[in-house]
């Protein structure tokens, strides 16, 4: 023993933890051989608890307050050696301080997808994540099962084992609760309750209790997200098809526009072409036939142009000349055209348009 030692076991009798971490769980107070004089002050900070080891038998627990290590105040240690009037100064033994705060903000996210039943969509792979925060809650287990020997003990050091305990709860909870998919967002504090339920078994054997367990987010595969979307766009239409069927149309219509010159453009213009024909076709020929009193109009081309994201028409050449309802770059189409065109490059409607100053 050093000189500086001797001098240190002889001057220091207060024992306390300073702990200026946020992630340390347990520390071990050391001086020199492990000494402890008769009448030292043990200092136990708020949300810390201190344990005295006597050759690896947990002894005394002292709750946060200022405690003089005497007999009276060590009645398990005490009866360890057999004292039963006093000790002799000084006495060897293992202070380990266990801090008791909450541990919070921790991680935890799902690796690989839980499968959902859904009632309506089926089986649906799910993804979720979230955080939850833990504490010591039985110092005793606690050092038995987790810190043992270590001089310091930090929460890193169980992350791993704790997040996937509590994994395989919420994955559990997912997977048996029954829920559909539509319901997942307003029921994330039900799910979260369930599953720190059942992880705090799991919890306790090691001395510690969840106390919170949040999720921040359930994700579906991309391909659903899509599904639902359509499902939405189709109750905002009153489930009608033809409607559906129009907006599909259009949208088809906005993106070819945005690239007139792809072979996509092209193809889309001459499907929806012939599609919007034989929409006209079929409506003429489901109207009731009626002998007319006085002789039909004189036949005239039906003009159909896109405004927006929507079609409008049919027309006929009159009321698509007037002025204001179509710009040069308007998409029309009438039968006999082999796809939407710009008005300026239709021959009908190109004198409409002067030509641009050269």
């Amino acid at each position: 023993m050093t000189l500086r030692d001797w001098m240190a076991g002889q001057l220091v009798d207060i024992i306390e933890w300073g702990d200026d971490t946020d992630d340390a769980m347990a520390w071990r107070f050391t001086r020199p051989q492990n000494e402890i004089k008769n009448g030292a002050q043990l200092i136990v900070r708020p949300a810390q608890m201190a344990i005295l080891i006597d050759e690896g038998h947990i002894a005394d627990v002292y709750q946060p307050g200022r405690h003089e290590l005497s007999t009276g105040n060590m009645p398990i240690l005490s009866s360890i050696r057999g004292w039963k009037y006093g000790f002799a100064s000084p006495f060897k033994a293992d202070v380990l301080f266990i801090s008791t705060k909450q541990f919070v903000g921790r991680k935890w996210g799902t690796g690989n997808p839980v499968i959902l039943r859904d009632p309506e969509l089926g089986p649906v792979r799910l993804r979720a994540y979230g955080t939850y925060a833990l504490r010591v809650s039985d110092p005793r287990t606690f050092v038995r099962e987790l810190s043992g020997a270590n001089a310091t003990f930090m929460v890193d050091q169980v992350a791993d084992q704790l997040r996937d305990l509590l994994v395989a709860k919420v994955s559990s909870v997912l997977a048996s609760g029954g829920l559909s998919v539509y319901e997942l967002s307003s029921k994330y504090g039900e799910l979260a309750s369930r599953a720190q339920e059942q992880a705090a078994p799991a919890f306790q054997q090691y001395g510690l209790s969840v106390t919170q367990v949040v999720i921040e987010n359930i994700s579906l595969p991309a391909e659903v997200e899509q599904t639902l979307d359509q499902k939405t766009r189709m109750s905002m239409l009153g489930n009608d098809l033809d409607r559906y069927a129009s907006l599909q149309s259009a949208d088809a219509i906005r993106d070819a526009a945005r690239n007139p010159g792809g072979a996509a453009g092209a193809g889309i213009g001459l499907g929806m072409g012939a599609a919007l024909g034989n929409r006209v076709a079929a409506a003429a020929v489901a109207a009731p036939v009626t002998t007319p009193l006085t002789p039909p109009p004189v036949p005239s081309t039906a003009w159909y142009y896109v405004v927006g994201r929507e079609r409008k028409g049919p027309v006929d050449e009159a009321t698509i000349r007037a002025p204001g309802t179509i710009a040069e770059d308007t998409l029309v189409w009438h039968s006999g055209m082999s796809a939407w065109t710009a008005a300026r490059q239709v021959p009908e409607l190109a004198g409409m348009f002067p030509p641009p100053v050269g």
